[in-house]
Parts: C-alpha cells; sequence; structure tokens
C-alpha cells in the first residue's frame, strides 16, 4: 500500500477542516399586531368608536382607546373594584397611542372629549350657588376677625384678654371656612406642579387628555432640568401624596390620575433613550397601542356619524359622569365569583410570560406585572359603562371580565411592539443591522475591532455596545468566538474574532 495512502482525504497542516453549522435560529420578525376589539365595548360606545373611525379615517385603536380614557375620566376617584380579599383597583388609566403625523388626532380627541368638557361644564352650574356662599362666609369671617384684632390690640389691659380670645375664635371660624375649587375633569396646563394642584384641588382626582406627546418632555424635565414623576407615579397606583403649598400643607389620600395621549412614534423611541424614564416605573404603567396609519389609504367621502349615535355617546357619558361626580367615597364595584375566576385563569396565563429567560414579556416585566390590575381596571370600566348609574349596584359579569381581558392581550400585543421602539429589544434591531454589515462585506471571518469601523457610530457608541449583540447572533448560530491568541507582550490585547455563518454571503449552504 503506497504511504501516500493514508493521507488521502485528510486536510493539510495549511487546510484546517472547515467549521461544521447548523442552520442559523432567525432573529424574531416585526411583531404582529392584534386588532382593536370592538366587540368588547358596551354597544353604545362601540357604535360611536366605529363611527368616528370612519369619518375621521382614522384607526379604530385610536377612537376606542381613547374612549377608554374617557371612562377612566369620569370614574377615577369615584369607583374602584374590589378584586378579592384587599385588593382593590381604583379605575383610572394611562393610555397612549402611538400614530404620525396627519392622523387627524385632535379632531377624534375632540369627538369623544366634547361630552367630558359640557360635563364639568354643568358641574360648575351646579357648583357656583355654594361656592358663592363659601366665599361670601369666608370674607365676613375674615373682617369679622380683623375687626376683633384691631379692637383687642387697641384695648386697655382690663379688657384685653377677653378680647384676645374673641379674636382669637374668630380667626380660627374665618381659617376653617374652606371655598370649594370650580369642578374640573381636565387639565389644561399639564406640569407636575399643576397637575399635583389640579388633583388636591378636585378631591384627589384629575385627567390629562391631549393629541401631542409634550407632557413626556415634561416629565423628562423640560423646565425643571430633572424628572419630575412622582405625582405620575403615584396618581395611576393611588398612593397617597403629600401636597405643599404656599399657605398649608395638605395631603390626597388616594389620588387618581387619568391620562388619554397619543403621540409621534418618534416620541415613543426618544423616550427609550432618555436614562430619567428607565428604572422609574412610569412607562411600565401606560397601556400602549400602535395601531398602523391609514394615511394613503383614506376614503375621501366617509360616512359621518349618525346624530343618534352621537347623541346617545354624548348622554351617556354625561349620565356616568354627572353619577359619580357626587360620590365622595369611591363607589365600590363588585365581581361576581365567575368574573373572578376569569380573572385568576387569565392571571394564570400571564405568570409564565413574565418569566425573565423565555417568557413574552421577560423584557417588561415591570409592564407586565401591572397588566392583572389593569385588567380589573377595564373591567369596571366596562361594567360602569353599560350600566351608568347603576353599576355600583350589580357586581361585574364574567362576560365584561372577558372583553376587559381581550383588550388586555390587545394590549400585550401593541405593548411589546411599543417596548421595542423604546429600546426594550433593541438589541435585536442592532443585531439586525450587523446581519446586514456582515451579508454585504461577504466576511467568512471578521474582528470585532474591523466589524467596529463598519458600523454607524451613532448606533454603536462604544465597543461594549457591540458586546451583547455578539452575545446574541452567536446565541443564534450566525458568528462562532474564536478562542483570543495572547502573545504575552505589551501593547494592545488582539481584538476578539468571530466565525461567519457561510449562509450569510451563500443562501444555498
Amino acid at each position: 500500500m503506497d504511504s501516500t495512502d493514508l493521507w488521502a482525504g485528510l486536510p493539510t497542516l495549511d487546510e484546517p477542516p472547515a467549521p461544521v453549522w447548523d442552520a442559523p435560529v432567525p432573529l424574531a420578525g416585526p411583531r404582529k399586531l392584534a386588532p382593536f376589539p370592538t366587540a368588547s365595548l358596551p354597544g353604545w360606545l362601540r357604535e360611536f368608536v366605529a363611527a368616528v373611525a370612519e369619518e375621521t379615517q382614522t384607526p379604530v385603536d385610536l377612537a376606542g382607546c381613547i374612549a377608554l380614557s374617557v371612562l377612566a375620566t369620569a370614574a377615577g376617584g369615584r369607583a374602584v373594584v374590589q378584586v378579592r380579599g384587599h385588593w382593590r383597583e381604583p379605575t383610572n388609566l394611562y393610555v397612549v397611542v402611538s400614530l404620525p403625523p396627519a392622523n387627524r388626532k385632535s379632531a377624534v380627541f375632540g369627538l369623544l372629549t366634547d361630552p367630558l368638557y359640557e360635563a364639568e361644564q354643568q358641574l360648575r352650574t351646579l357648583t357656583q350657588p355654594a361656592i358663592v356662599e363659601a366665599e361670601m362666609t369666608a370674607r365676613l369671617a375674615k373682617e369679622a376677625a380683623d375687626k376683633a384684632t384691631a379692637k383687642a390690640a387697641s384695648a386697655s389691659a382690663d379688657e384685653r384678654d377677653d378680647l384676645v380670645s374673641t379674636a382669637i375664635a374668630l380667626a380660627q371660624t374665618a381659617d376653617s371656612v374652606s371655598v370649594p375649587a370650580k369642578p374640573q375633569l381636565l387639565a389644561d396646563d399639564t406640569t407636575a406642579e399643576t397637575v399635583t394642584s389640579r388633583m388636591a384641588e378636585q378631591g384627589g382626582r384629575i385627567s390629562v387628555m391631549s393629541a401631542e406627546g409634550d407632557i413626556f418632555d415634561i416629565i423628562a424635565g423640560r423646565y425643571s432640568g430633572k424628572p419630575n414623576m412622582g405625582v405620575f407615579l403615584k396618581g395611576h397606583a393611588g398612593d397617597r401624596l403629600k401636597v405643599d403649598r404656599q399657605t398649608r400643607e395638605e395631603y390626597i389620600e388616594h389620588p387618581a390620575l387619568t391620562m388619554g395621549l397619543c403621540v409621534q412614534p418618534q416620541v415613543l423611541d426618544d423616550i427609550g433613550r432618555q436614562d430619567g424614564f428607565k428604572g422609574r416605573g412610569l412607562l411600565g404603567r401606560f397601556l400602549y397601542s400602535v395601531p398602523e396609519s391609514l394615511v394613503g389609504r383614506r376614503k375621501i367621502e366617509p360616512d359621518p356619524i349618525p346624530e343618534q349615535v352621537m347623541e346617545t355617546y354624548r348622554r351617556h357619558v354625561l349620565d356616568l359622569t354627572l353619577f359619580l361626580a357626587e360620590w365622595t367615597d369611591p363607589a365600590l364595584v363588585q365581581l361576581t365569583p365567575e368574573a373572578v375566576a376569569a380573572l385568576k385563569a387569565f392571571q394564570a396565563r400571564v405568570e409564565p410570560m413574565l418569566e425573565a429567560r423565555g417568557g413574552i414579556m421577560g423584557q417588561i416585566g415591570d409592564w407586565g406585572g401591572k397588566l392583572v390590575g389593569a385588567t380589573a381596571r377595564m373591567a369596571a370600566l366596562l361594567h360602569l359603562a353599560e350600566h351608568l348609574t347603576k353599576g355600583h349596584m350589580v357586581p361585574v359579569a364574567e362576560a365584561t371580565m372577558r372583553d376587559a381581558i381581550a383588550l388586555a392581550e390587545y394590549f400585550i400585543s401593541h405593548s411589546l411592539a411599543a417596548f421595542d421602539s423604546m429600546g426594550a429589544d433593541r438589541i435585536v434591531e442592532r443585531a439586525r443591522t450587523v446581519l446586514e454589515v456582515l451579508h454585504a462585506h461577504g466576511w467568512r471571518e471578521v474582528s470585532k475591532r474591523d466589524l467596529m469601523v463598519k458600523l454607524s457610530r451613532s448606533e454603536f457608541r462604544t465597543a461594549n455596545d457591540l458586546d451583547p449583540v455578539l452575545a446574541l447572533l452567536e446565541d443564534h448560530g450566525y458568528v462562532r468566538a474564536q478562542a483570543v491568541q495572547r502573545s504575552g507582550g505589551r501593547g494592545r490585547p488582539p481584538s476578539p474574532r468571530y466565525l461567519i455563518h457561510p449562509r450569510l454571503t451563500d443562501p444555498t449552504a
């Protein structure tokens, strides 16, 4: 046997064996967004939401989400839902819709919030006599106290003690007279300070409804230079809030802030880049909607909102808002046993989704951890919208809870996409960028240093930004780290090198 046959088919020292590659695991693709479940809304609200979407030629998601904020404005601070045991949820919500410009957001907001402004005006008319009486009483008491003070100051020594006692009593009486604030449902000026003051004046509740995203700039510290989130954190959870005024301190025992916002997609992206929003828990309190814009596909002559549908919406929002405004102690909304069981089953489905490694909401656990509570809130709002002035008299049915769960599942889909924009999944986005660069250059092997040269410094500012991306690509089988060969000499250490899956340059590999 020829000795050369022994070496036949074996690689030479100059040609190491080609690495064996398994098929790479694709990176997560674009999110599949769930359609807004209009069927979950009560009939009168469902009809109006659909009609608004038709007339304005906007995604039904926008009108549907703002409708939930309208209900929360009516009920927030005036109703709570008893979930089980000592677990109660307030009925205020934070909702944000992301849509590009030219989507007629202001028109949708106007149509949905008009009845709230009308209710606000009616409440002011109803309370005006009491306000005038309190103002007159306060003025007369102040004048009487001032006169008694002046008289005591000029009295002789033997009369002064009695007159001082009288002046003190009248001053205390004057100080105890409280003048009610004019009723206000929606805050116009949305700085943290004014939101806090309005809540204190309005018995612990206020609503911020805006078709712009300026509120996030204000929260981030546009005027103060630092984030001011306290009222927005506590206003969602209902945690006790201290208000420092020039003349006195006040405590809001159970603050209830509602927020219904529509922002441009760039706003969400910017929020994800601001350190002030990270780790504070504010972003986990919002329910997000990121519908597809209809611009470019809109009807030129859409159907107008039927007058009857608009009048029914107006009347029902007025009825619910004015009725609940009378409740200084929140109305208690109960759940039927069947509704409790449905919510518990949903909670059991949500819990594994929060697993940090592998759960669909593992990267947004702060948001997901509040989802069941938000579902109970939405169930209470749907229930109140269905029963209007009798919602506190009957418990929430199982069907209503399932409608709320359908809304929660919608918000899971859209909130995941929103957090992608805010950077929760930014590593995946960057990994796609790196794959494009690897494909374009056709490398079989590349050093980390050479790869950094080809990447945008706006996306990869330092080499450390590349580390989690390469780790992800290695997990998915696109690259394979090579052992670093150290020379032992001085100078800069060699850059890590990576083998590249041949499929990036040859799809048949």
